[in-house]
């Protein structure tokens, strides 16, 4: 409700204010192809909004083709009769000689086989050099398509249209786009993903909006496991990838949280030694983190006191204590009383590269225990280093 009223007072400010600005000269048409369609009997048509000129029947035209621009003539003009749309299926056409912009028009000529949706449509007037509206033609195209050589996504959509939004909406959600074009997507294709899924896996993907993968492409990666991601809604598509590739990310941050040496903090326990050496066997608490069997430890001294050999829990070995638990571990480099005192806080030595990898990008996955021992133990290496 009130939607026509608005625009109708759009309409009556368009009329007074811009009607300078919305003149058109009579000069050659330009335009820009909306669609490409077979027309039972007409063969290959392109349907075109004409923005400025006239198109005539006869006139040479320049439209931007997949592989490079297209120059034909004109065979045909047709306007949809009253009451039908442009791409209404049926026969209801009117023959025209010549059309005014602004109109939509649909255009029969010869060779539209390859022309490229989105992509823009030039008239070349009588005695103008051809060779300018190709160009003309070229660089519009190329301004849109992607060839490089970085390591990103391989995109293919049906249009310059969706292909220019699909850029712009990865560009947004910093994705890298190694190759952007429009077309079915070909083994080329394919190969481009391969070599970019060899060094950066989340990003040797395809991302295909309303085109088909061609029979060689869908065998070929398969057998290469190269991921296309398939969808005639831009939005979908996007979504598919970003959720896809968040996963990765996630599950790769995992398989590499778990392949570090963590940090972990734990106290001699006063009236519990068993053994004072070869191997010592004490008990201890886990103020924080975890421990594992061969974690190696340092004292609040910064003393190396070699690796944990075994953890027992009431006189069974177990892989894993963890914070608040008490157990008995067994150490064959330290001697405790000269080495290890009872009551003593004893760190897990988390290597520096860890440590490194700890603070900067899995801060988010430790518990605030394991940041503050964490923090402890980088204190400990510093004083032992610097000094005081």
């Amino acid at each position: 409700e009130g939607i026509p009223d608005l625009i109708s007072v759009l309409i009556g400010l368009t009329q007074a204010y811009l009607e300078r600005k919305l003149q058109v000269t009579e000069g050659a048409a330009k335009g820009t192809i909306l669609e490409v369609r077979e027309e039972i009997g007409l063969g290959m048509t392109v349907n075109v909004i004409l923005f400025d000129g006239v198109l005539k029947k006869g006139d040479t035209i320049v439209l931007g083709g997949k592989e490079k621009p297209i120059i034909t003539r004109v065979r045909a003009i047709l306007l949809p009769k009253p009451l039908d749309e442009i791409r209404d299926p049926r026969d209801k056409f009117t023959d025209v000689e010549s059309v005014s912009a602004a109109a939509g028009v649909k255009i029969v000529a010869p060779n539209l086989e390859e022309a490229l949706a989105g992509s823009p449509l030039y008239s070349v007037p009588e005695g103008e050099n051809l060779e300018d509206y190709v160009k003309a033609v070229t660089e519009e195209v190329e301004k849109i398509k992607i060839s490089t050589e970085i390591d990103g996504i391989v995109l293919k959509t049906d249009t310059l249209g969706s292909l220019e939004a699909l850029v712009e909406s990865l560009r947004r959600h910093e994705v890298p786009v190694r190759l952007a074009d429009v077309g079915d997507v070909s083994k080329r294709d394919v190969m481009e993903a391969l070599v970019v899924k060899e060094s950066e896996p989340l990003y040797g993907v395809i991302l295909a909006f309303n085109v088909k993968v061609l029979p060689d492409a869908e065998l070929e990666a398969n057998n290469r496991g190269v991921k296309i991601f398939r969808s005639n809604i831009i939005y979908h598509l996007l979504e598919d990838y970003l959720n896809w590739f968040k996963e990765q990310q996630d599950r790769r941050k995992m398989e590499e949280y778990r392949r570090l040496i963590k940090p972990a903090k734990i106290r001699v326990l006063p009236g519990y030694v068993f053994r004072k050496a070869k191997p010592a066997i004490f008990g201890v608490e886990v103020l924080a983190g975890s421990i594992k069997p061969r974690v190696p430890l340092i004292t609040e001294r910064g003393r190396d006191i070699g690796e944990i050999s075994q953890i027992q829990d009431k006189g069974k070995p177990i892989s894993e204590a963890s914070m608040g638990m008490q157990v008995a571990i067994s150490m064959h480099k330290p001697i405790v009383g000269r080495h290890v005192r009872e009551g003593e806080t004893l760190y897990v030595r988390v290597p520096q590269e860890h440590a490194k990898i700890l603070t900067s990008k899995m801060r988010d996955l430790l518990s605030e225990e394991e940041v503050k021992a964490l923090n402890e133990y980088l204190e400990i290496v510093r004083r032992k280093i610097f000094g005081g």
